[in-house]
């Protein structure tokens, strides 16, 4: 009978750690769980961070899941609940706006892409499911700092650059543009990221009522925006996708 790989087991063992216990672990915390010399530990977690699958802070050292596990394909992502809900609903918005269509969740500093929907116009697209987008100048990362209080804490201890002249970075008009979010129950993104790019999200709920991710749509300033303002009826199709994406993961009606 075939012997299994020792290493593997290890890194994956360590895999499932990081998957099922707090945010981040320190390689103490890993080595002493999986009863590991901290030496061996530390190659297992150098060869998965070089890979992409594990991530450290480079701040406190710790270590936690990478989004590169994101990228090995469609499967995780099928069963994934949040996307599994999202996928006829983010479809139909991309049809009924003529843009492309993001679903973002928080991931450490930034905004994780679970599932993009292309602009249905048959342009050459580029396919963005595993990239990082900003907490504090993309719309889908505004939606998670106003709503998730994880989020919100992350985005103040990280780095809020300037992309543009347009980008709001300093924490006073930061927070101010978070209250707004709330009060109108969705966020923009005019031209704070991206030169000539705009876009506007919404956040989705639980059934708890606790917010797990965002929906947006993303495309050129002159179709998005009319007159300098986002145009309405892009902002109520997001909505009305996040509610619907909401209701069915058992949020009820907001």
């Amino acid at each position: 009978m075939a012997r299994n790989i020792q290493s593997l087991e290890r890194a994956a063992a360590m895999l499932r750690l990081l998957a099922g216990g707090e945010r981040q672990l320190g390689l103490s915390d890993i080595a002493s769980s999986l009863g590991l010399a901290k030496g061996t530990a530390h190659g297992i977690l150098r060869t998965l961070q070089q890979e992409g699958f594990v991530e450290q802070d480079t701040v406190s050292g710790r270590y936690q899941l990478g989004a590169e596990l994101l990228r090995l394909g469609t499967t995780y992502l099928d069963v994934h609940e949040l996307r599994a809900r999202a996928l006829v609903w983010t479809d139909d918005l991309a049809r009924s706006s003529g843009e492309s269509v993001y679903l973002g969740v928080l991931h450490q500093q930034g905004v994780l892409i679970v599932h993009h929907v292309f602009r249905p116009d048959d342009s050459r697209q580029v396919l963005e499911v595993g990239a990082m987008q900003p907490l504090h100048s993309t719309a889908l990362g505004k939606v998670l700092s106003a709503y998730d209080p994880v989020a919100h804490s992350e985005v103040l201890e990280a780095e809020r650059n300037a992309f543009t002249a347009r980008t709001v970075s300093a924490l006073e008009q930061f927070e101010g543009v978070l209250d707004l979010t709330r009060a109108r129950g969705y966020a923009d993104d005019v031209e704070e990221t991206w030169t000539g790019v705009a876009s506007v999200a919404a956040p989705i709920h639980n059934r708890r009522r606790m917010p797990v991710g965002a929906v947006g749509i993303t495309g050129a300033v002159e179709r998005v925006c009319k007159d300098g303002e986002l145009r309405p009826e892009l902002i109520a199709a997001v909505r009305d996708c996040a509610r619907a994406v909401s209701r069915d993961l058992g949020a009820g009606r907001f």
